[in-house]
């Protein structure tokens, strides 16, 4: 790809050389970078909308706070492309989601401008605060903490958890909230809508900004009075307004609404506020999507819309590797659907990714039975255990990695009590381009520590279809964990009669003679070629489909160990406590003494690539399970 120019960004390779720029320049300087962005992403995919929306902001931070001495942390961490292009990074920035390049997320060991690591929500705060605590004990006096905190962040529990308690320690930090209205999907809930009546609040920001700026501007009326105003506007705001402000009652001082893609005036603000101590709040008010005028239409599908024409904004299809074969995701979505018109109990449940994870289609057609709760994955488990107390079923859908923030819950208010809640984990396993924080690489081993939890994977969509079907049914009387993966199946003649899948039991695939292959999930697709490709080299390997890891297929698994003296197991998930250790704790249990060989996500944070990339540098493509498939048996 031809270097892409701009009029002064080429100009800007750090903060030091934005701050030569001037303030009436500024304006050029975030078409640069917004055309920059757009160029580069319409190639080489990744989140789009969310760091259009924040290019005013992320130039005004850098313009006026002395980073990487100042401390900037991003929430979450898809906002940051543009922080990423100033920082040093625009001339590899093509390498952005790509295999050995840079992380689509700020990143710690990437730059020393990425203060801390942030794929997940709402922890913006909660690290900022321990930061600017840190930095009062040394006594860093010059030191300015900022936490940019959007795209729905803030209706994150934890965030508020965080807002409490730098209030009441009277922490010097600046939240700066971006308020677009949006997470991947429009915001939902009462703060939302909190947040909506507060910007709508004409008369409240006419007269804030107008009594701000004139008292400056008079002899006699300067700082003094501004701070008589700051220290006295809670009054004044509850008069305006006709209500309290709820940051306010965290003891966070309350400034906004401000126009977030007027880069001098916000330069101007961020300015006066370095200036003030203690706990601040600035509201900010953005366009998700700004500058692109089908991002800005719609903000859902660009997101992160994978390759797209940036002059007529059309979205390239994704070519599945079948013709036709659909994505699980909407396996999900339509069979759920078709569930919930049979059966009156069930309800679903999301985590603000109703169309990432295609819950959208119940919240479509049965709004009074599907809800997005907003990013709050410790409620939705826990709203999910409290329907099922009353009868319900409750589908919770929730991506394999953000159901580890919700593990207590899973614990204390779903398992403990053995209520009948469908835990549907989508995205387990290796994810690809959006790297560590997003690979669903645990779940298989964090649900399989806990009592009463039913675990299963199904390996093509028919399974998952099935899968899903037997989870509702009635004599299910348990918690029951379906993880499935990202993107494409193999199936795309899937829309099949229900049939009810025996709890515990596997299936087999393919027989042999000389070596055994117990799979669960889609790597049994890639197993299956393997076995495809050694019986071409002479090779005679079984295959066996496990379908649960827990309970396991006690029939099969003995079977398999009085028959073959060497077996090997294969998962898209970490070989510690997975699917891999239960086999051998079988093993251990019944006297076997076979060797056993473990493919999975290895005892290490897998970085970011093509998740063909992944499997391949995880050993568990189809390549690679030939190849140790060949390697133990000549070892033996």
């Amino acid at each position: 790809m031809d270097e892409i120019k701009g009029r002064i960004l080429e100009k800007i390779n750090n903060p030091e050389e934005l701050k030569k720029v001037k303030l009436e320049e500024l304006p050029v300087v975030c078409d640069d970078l917004r055309n920059f962005i757009i160029d580069v992403v319409s190639t080489n995919p990744g989140h789009f909308g969310a760091s259009l929306g924040v290019v005013e902001l992320t130039v005004a931070l850098h313009y006026v706070y002395n980073t990487p001495h100042d401390l900037l942390v991003w929430d979450v961490g898809h906002q940051a492309y543009g922080h990423k292009i100033l920082t040093g990074r625009r001339q590899t920035f093509i390498t952005n989601r790509k295999y050995k390049g840079l992380s689509g997320f700020p990143k710690r060991t990437e730059s020393e401008y990425d203060v801390f690591g942030v794929g997940h929500a709402s922890t913006s705060i909660s690290a900022a605060l321990g930061m600017a605590v840190a930095s009062k004990i040394k006594g860093e006096k010059d030191r300015k903490i900022v936490a940019v905190i959007g795209d729905g962040a803030m209706t994150g529990g934890m965030a508020f958890e965080a807002l409490n308690n730098a209030g009441a320690g009277k922490s010097d930090i600046l939240v700066i909230l971006n308020d677009n209205n949006m997470a991947i999907d429009p915001s939902v809930g009462g703060f939302s809508q909190y947040l909506l009546n507060i910007s709508k609040s004409h008369s409240y920001n006419r007269f804030k900004k107008d009594v701000w700026e004139g008292l400056g501007k008079l002899d006699g009326f300067g700082q003094k009075t501004r701070r008589f105003l700051q220290k006295n506007q809670h009054a004044l705001k509850n008069i305006i307004l006709k209500e309290n402000n709820l940051f306010e009652a965290f003891d966070f001082r309350y400034f906004g609404p401000v126009d977030g893609h007027d880069i001098v005036y916000l330069t101007k603000v961020l300015k006066d506020l370095k200036d003030i101590p203690g706990p601040k709040l600035l509201h900010v008010i953005t366009k998700k999507g700004k500058g692109f005028k089908q991002a800005e239409i719609n903000q859902t599908k660009f997101h992160a819309p994978g390759l797209f024409d940036k002059v007529t904004g059309e979205i390239y299809s994704c070519d599945c590797p079948i013709d036709k074969a659909p994505k699980f995701q909407n396996v999900f979505g339509e069979t759920l659907v078709e569930l919930a018109e049979k059966n009156k109990k069930i309800v679903g449940i999301t985590p603000a990714m109703p169309t990432g994870c295609s819950m959208n289609l119940m919240i479509e057609k049965m709004p009074d039975r599907a809800f997005d709760v907003g990013i709050a994955e410790q409620h939705a488990v826990t709203f999910s255990a409290g329907l099922a107390t009353q009868g319900m079923v409750p589908f919770c859908n929730i991506y394999s990695t953000f159901m580890q923030r919700a593990y207590d819950q899973i614990i204390h208010d779903v398992a403990l009590q053995k209520l009948h809640v469908v835990f549907c984990l989508d995205r387990g396993g290796l994810v690809g381009e959006d790297g560590p924080t997003h690979h669903g690489a645990f779940d298989i081993s964090y649900m399989r520590l806990i009592p009463n939890m039913i675990i299963s994977a199904p390996m093509d969509e028919i399974d998952l279809r099935n899968l899903m079907y037997t989870a509702q049914l009635d004599d299910i009387a348990q918690p029951f964990s379906i993880r499935y993966p990202r993107g494409c199946g193999i199936k795309p003649d899937w829309k099949k009669p229900f049939e009810k899948i025996e709890i515990g039991k596997g299936r087999v695939l393919s027989e042999g003679e000389d070596i055994a292959i117990l799979t669960i999930g889609k790597s049994g697709i890639f197993a299956q070629r393997a076995v495809e490709s050694l019986s071409g080299e002479g090779v005679s390997a079984a295959h066996y489909d496990m379908r649960f890891v827990k309970p396991l297929d006690k029939e099969i698994l003995t079977q398999v160990f009085k028959k073959f003296k060497t077996i090997i197991t294969v998962e898209d998930g970490t070989v510690k406590g997975g699917f891999g250790s239960a086999v051998l704790e079988f093993m251990a249990e019944n006297g076997f003494s076979n060797q056993i060989k473990i493919l999975g996500i290895p005892d290490r944070f897998i970085e970011h690539g093509t998740p063909e990339d992944l499997y391949k540098e995880c050993n568990i493509d189809a390549k690679g399970i030939k190849t140790s498939v060949l390697e133990i048996l000549k070892k033996s």
